[in-house]
């Protein structure tokens, strides 16, 4: 395999092997009838990486209710109200030849921040709100969440299924469930922020069950669209051979497990770490080796990201097949041409838009 060489899933073709991941832009309206919806910011955002040859887009993290927000300046697609607006996204994306993906998430204790990048939890009379996960443990210094009911489970369940039935009616190609960096789904994977002893939580079935649920009615309003989880393959915890109340958290072996108990997620997105602050020994391409671990051990195909920062080495983790993707987020931020200016270190010519034909002699 080579970075510039097409792939396939479920039958959607897809240009190459360099795709964006979410990256969220904190820039959506914060309140009224437009909450959560995106803007001229975001359709030139991702217009942008298109052209500049990224073979799949995946939008930002897009909570699947208002409370599920990551911040008040996030995405949200909840309501038929919202199609429009992501429906121009997608087709922004695709016009320009790549694959239109979104990802849905849910934040649960990590919920109700301050946008553009200022972190920290959002006071009640900045319109902030109170956040849910699986058990009442605080992350970080912010406010603990309340511990859900049986209902408000099912409910975040349905509102995935909801969110990527409307997803599909915008026109996205495929739909990536977040299961990663601490956010709600991870809290339930995670043996340290999930002390449930109900059926949601307690040994690797219970943790795992509310993915698993999401999958299955996500799975059952797409069809045949290829279905995306991104996990975080590790809480870092056992490789630091730290313990939090008594527990290693989310582990690699587990990571191993889940994939291959859920042959209906088509693509894994494997990332690192974010249930709670852990020293993360980060370095040139860090979470390949857990990419590269899982596909070998699940024969799944994977992508993953990690400070992949020249196009030599990105090929490299494609052709050695420690990877099947890369995803170039930070790079892409300052550069969303990168796709096509790393085509020409590797002597791999692509098609360009004849609108920018003319430049192509001076990159």
């Amino acid at each position: 395999m080579n970075l510039f060489d097409p792939i396939e899933l479920r039958g959607l073709q897809i240009r190459n092997r360099i795709w964006l991941p979410p990256m969220c832009q904190y820039s959506a309206q914060a309140a009224g009838e437009q909450l959560g919806r995106p803007n001229d910011w975001h359709y030139q955002h991702y217009a942008s990486r298109s052209v500049g040859g990224f073979g799949l887009v995946t939008v930002e993290a897009t909570a699947v209710t208002p409370e599920g927000r990551i911040s008040n300046m996030c995405l949200c697609l909840d309501d038929e109200s919202d199609v429009p607006a992501f429906r121009h996204m997608a087709r922004v994306i695709t016009q320009h030849g790549a694959v239109a993906a979104i990802q849905l998430n849910h934040a649960g204790r990590k919920a109700s921040t301050r946008g553009q990048f200022a972190g920290g939890a959002l006071a009640r009379e900045e319109g902030g709100w109170e956040t849910l996960g699986p058990s009442a443990i605080a992350f970080d210094g912010m406010p603990a969440p309340r511990e859900m009911s049986e209902a408000e489970i099912q409910a975040v369940i349905a509102q995935f299924a909801c969110s990527a039935n409307l997803a599909m009616e915008a026109g996205f190609q495929a739909v990536e469930i977040h299961a990663a960096h601490g956010y709600l789904i991870h809290q339930f994977l995670s043996a340290v922020s999930n002390r449930r002893e109900d059926e949601w939580g307690g040994d690797f079935e219970g943790r795992t069950r509310l993915l698993r649920e999401v999958v299955r009615a996500v799975r059952a309003v797409i069809g045949d669209a290829p279905l995306f989880v991104r996990i975080s393959a590790t809480d870092w915890l056992s490789e630091n051979f730290e313990k939090v109340e008594g527990s290693y958290g989310w582990t690699l072996k587990e990571s191993i497990r889940l994939v291959k108990e859920l042959p209906d997620v088509d693509f894994w997105s494997v990332s690192t770490g974010g249930c709670f602050p852990v020293r993360i020994p980060t370095g040139p391409g860090y979470q390949v080796p857990f990419a590269r671990r899982i596909r070998e051990e699940t024969g799944a195909a994977v992508g993953t990201a990690g400070q992949i920062t020249n196009a030599t080495q990105a090929d490299v983790v494609v052709y050695e097949e420690e990877a099947d993707v890369v995803y170039v987020g930070r790079v892409a931020l300052h550069d969303p041409y990168v796709p096509r200016h790393w085509a020409k270190m590797l002597d791999v010519d692509i098609p360009w838009p004849y609108q920018l034909a003319r430049g192509r002699s001076t990159r």
